[in-house]
């Protein structure tokens, strides 16, 4: 008869069995659910007065992980959408556990039966395009990370790349020459797209490479720390941060704004859909799985509404009779 397995080796197998070998995670799928397991245990280690090293599936039941996730809210201030996509992760390893412990079946059982929560709908926030322009030009031109802080401010603004997007984009991936320039983004589940770009994305993009000596062929990071390893969120986080505290210096009515990298991806959305670009479009842009994803920023779009209203001719006045011009529509009218 098979050994029990430990908590452990459970974890490790997690990892490199189910999500790397069978589901084909992603590296942010795979970082996201690292960090949420991570702090999982660290909770139960504190509860249990255990070691993490030494702790056993028992130890980490239905109470601990609902006590978790009350945490999550009330202490950590995570939104219900961070909660959520910890237990996501959280649900994932208990499968794993399900398939592969018998014993612990009952436990994994009452983990999985933990509902998502509900949650209500946020207004979208999005920044004005002169707002954009002032962010963009913010960094310090005359250093190499002014420069690249630029670069990647501007890649985010003008894709609507997600920043693990961005970050992930290597030098093969673009394509600078004329008259079709464009970079591929590979999405949430490995799912791959290709956007334009236009042409001071492609100059700065060109600069950028240059500098770096970076040959277009290459499966090269395009966006690098100091140490030249590949920027992490929290690095490109920071940088949208110290961006923001620059900017408000032009523009104070920055301040009152929560402003970070996704904000960029919001603000192209909502300048595509003001432009007239329809939703399917913007979908495929964004890499949304669903356009009902998309319409949120037709939803958010006050100013679109406000015209629509105008062109209905709803303004709370009787419209005026309506006067047939052709004399057969006027003798239908009559009848």
């Amino acid at each position: 008869m098979n050994a029990h397995p430990s908590l452990a080796s459970l974890l490790e197998s997690f990892f490199r069995d189910r999500l790397t070998k069978q589901r084909n995670a992603s590296p942010s799928t795979i970082a996201s659910y690292r960090d949420a397991l991570r702090l999982l245990m660290l909770f139960a280690a504190e509860r249990t007065g255990h070691k993490p090293s030494s702790l056993a599936i028992e130890d980490i039941d239905r109470d601990v992980i609902l006590a978790f996730l009350d945490e999550l809210e009330e202490k950590r201030k995570n939104s219900v959408q961070t909660r959520n996509a910890r237990l996501t992760a959280i649900r994932s390893f208990f499968h794993h556990v399900a398939a592969n412990d018998p014993a612990a079946l009952g436990v994994a059982q009452r983990i999985l039966a933990i509902p998502i929560k509900r949650s209500h709908t946020e207004i979208t926030h999005h920044l004005s395009r002169d707002e954009i322009d002032v962010l963009v030009a913010s960094p310090d031109q005359r250093t190499p990370l002014g420069r690249r802080d630029r670069t990647l401010l501007l890649f985010m603004a003008r894709t609507g790349a997600r920043v693990s997007d961005a970050l992930g984009v290597n030098a093969r991936d673009l394509q600078l020459d004329q008259p079709r320039p464009q970079v591929l983004l590979r999405g949430k589940g490995r799912k791959e797209r290709i956007v334009p770009m236009p042409h001071d994305l492609v100059k700065a993009l060109k600069a950028l490479m240059r500098e770096g000596e970076i040959d277009r062929h290459e499966a090269r990071p395009l966006f690098v720390g100091t140490h030249g390893a590949r920027l992490t969120r929290f690095g490109a986080t920071h940088i949208v941060r110290r961006v923001v505290a620059t900017a408000t210096e032009k523009i104070p009515e920055l301040t009152s704004k929560t402003i970070s990298p996704h904000v960029l991806r919001h603000s192209l959305a909502m300048t595509l859909l003001q432009s007239g670009v329809d939703l399917l479009t913007i979908q495929a842009w964004l890499g949304h799985s669903q356009v009902a994803t998309t319409h949120r920023y037709a939803a958010a779009d006050v100013e679109m509404m406000r015209r629509g209203l105008d062109k209905a001719g709803v303004s709370g006045k009787l419209p005026a009779r309506y006067q047939p011009k052709d004399s057969v529509l006027q003798l239908l009218e009559n009848i």
